[in-house]
């Protein structure tokens, strides 16, 4: 991965995320630096910054994979945060999760519900700062 791939990823995740996008490329540099260099390189500064589609139509689409494949919630957590960061609504969300009950079923949707809630405390929170 080059410096380049990796500044547009970069840029792309401040844009989709705040702050939240800065800290989780701290983060996965300490922690994983070659895990890094795909996930802010190739998925946000190749992928997501992509045009066709505007941030919240991937996001809606990001959130919808992420219940299906089951067990991410901490990549469902990021995106519920940059789904709001980028204009959607809570009542968005849960119409998203809701119309993934009959083809990912109860469990999956109870599972990201269960993430959605201490995300929105976590906006609240932030909010009242």
């Amino acid at each position: 991965m080059n410096s380049e791939q990796m500044d547009k990823g970069k840029e792309q995740l401040t844009l989709m995320a705040g702050t939240i996008g800065n800290q989780i490329v701290s983060q996965l540099k300490q922690d994983f630096p070659e895990l890094a260099e795909y996930v802010v390189g190739f998925g946000f500064g190749e992928i997501y910054a992509r045009e066709g589609l505007s941030l919240q139509q991937k996001e809606m689409l990001t959130i919808s994979a992420l219940i299906a494949l089951g067990d991410t919630a901490n990549q469902l957590h990021f995106h519920f945060h940059a789904a709001l960061h980028v204009g959607l609504t809570t009542k968005e969300l849960t119409e998203i999760l809701l119309h993934c009950i009959p083809i990912v079923g109860i469990p999956k949707v109870m599972n990201a519900f269960r993430i959605l809630g201490p995300v929105l405390e976590e906006r609240r929170s932030m909010a009242s700062q």
